[in-house]
């Protein structure tokens, strides 16, 4: 048996969640914050047999793993120069998502 304990954006929780429990693992999430960047994350702990370890990783990596989002931006001198009506702005590439994941070995496990 296994513990795979990952740590997520708060963003992708719900999908992550979801996924998981539509694949038939129990998972439990923590609110959690980086000691870092001092962000809001969520920390999700699914127990599971050794076999099923990659399937859990597959669905942690699909559903919260890092990707490039498109995020709406303005300059700053655009933003004054139109008094904040009808500005313009670009959309530009950030980095988004990503998760840290343990995998545990499981001594003992009872459920009362």
């Amino acid at each position: 048996m296994k513990m795979v304990f990952a740590i997520i954006s708060k963003a992708d929780e719900d999908i992550t969640v979801t996924a998981l429990n539509e694949a038939g693992f129990f998972a439990t999430r923590l609110s959690t914050i980086g000691g870092f960047l001092k962000k809001t994350n969520t920390s999700v702990i699914v127990g599971t047999e050794d076999e099923k370890v990659s399937q859990v990783l597959d669905i942690l990596k699909k559903y919260a793993g890092k990707r490039i989002d498109e995020m709406p931006y303005v300059a700053p001198s655009m933003a004054r120069a139109c008094n904040g009506v009808g500005t313009p702005y670009v959309t530009v590439p950030t980095n988004a998502g990503g998760a840290t994941v343990f995998v545990l070995d499981v001594d003992q496990f009872e459920k009362f």
